[in-house]
């Protein structure tokens, strides 16, 4: 089983609002997924990311591969965390 972390769809008509999960790669976006690790609105300035850093730095060991929209919240929220 590949396991990809990605993003599921959340919030109404043109107020996205994103849970970052773990989930099998065959799954459908919005569907099954083994984990919650984060979320990420991007209707806020700047856009609110939440993380569990120990979850995502475990999933990631264990073999997880993100979607390219998701390496790129993981690099901003890093950013992040290292200005603070």
């Amino acid at each position: 089983m590949a396991v990809k972390i990605r993003l599921t769809r959340q919030g109404g008509k043109k107020r996205p609002f994103y849970r970052i999960v773990v989930a099998d790669s065959e799954a459908p976006r919005d569907g099954s997924f083994l984990e919650v690790i984060g979320t990420y609105n991007p209707m806020t300035e700047p856009a609110q990311i939440d993380l569990k850093n120990e979850r995502v730095s475990f999933w990631l060991q264990q073999g997880a591969t993100p979607t390219d929209t998701v390496k790129q919240i993981l690099k901003k929220a890093q950013a992040n965390v290292k200005a603070a």
